[in-house]
């Protein structure tokens, strides 16, 4: 048996109006956006950290923001992966728990190894609270 998981993040930006003040609903950022301007190799890598991520659990939220993409355990504020995609590299940014600083790892196109990091991604997502 197959689920499938659909989320939709809403967001709000705060626009000033002559009249009063209100809240305007943005479009919702597609995951496919970030995937035209990185190299081959590291769309492969992280396509596969995006499956790697969302097959951890059926609590996994992605978050597509204009510069990276946020994956969270239940709600938004238990955000354990962040992952910045710039040209040649993957910049990940992985929180095991709110007390100790994130650790950093950098994917470029002559890592071949994605092993390590999904274990540690693993374990923040066990982890994180």
């Amino acid at each position: 048996m197959t689920f499938t998981r659909s989320f939709t993040i809403k967001i709000y930006h705060r626009i000033p109006n002559r009249n009063s003040d209100m809240y305007k609903e943005t479009k919702d950022i597609p995951f496919e956006t970030h995937l035209v301007q990185i190299d081959e190799i590291i769309k492969g890598r992280l396509l596969e950290l995006r499956k790697f991520v969302n097959s951890l659990g059926n609590n996994v939220i992605e978050e597509v923001r204009p510069h990276r993409i946020s994956y969270s355990k239940t709600i938004v504020f238990r955000v354990f992966l962040d992952i910045q995609p710039i040209n040649n590299e993957l910049i990940l940014s992985i929180k095991r728990d709110r007390r100790n600083p994130a650790k950093i790892f950098k994917i470029s196109c002559n890592n071949h190894d994605l092993n390590e990091i999904k274990k540690e991604i693993e374990y923040a997502y066990k982890n994180i609270k």
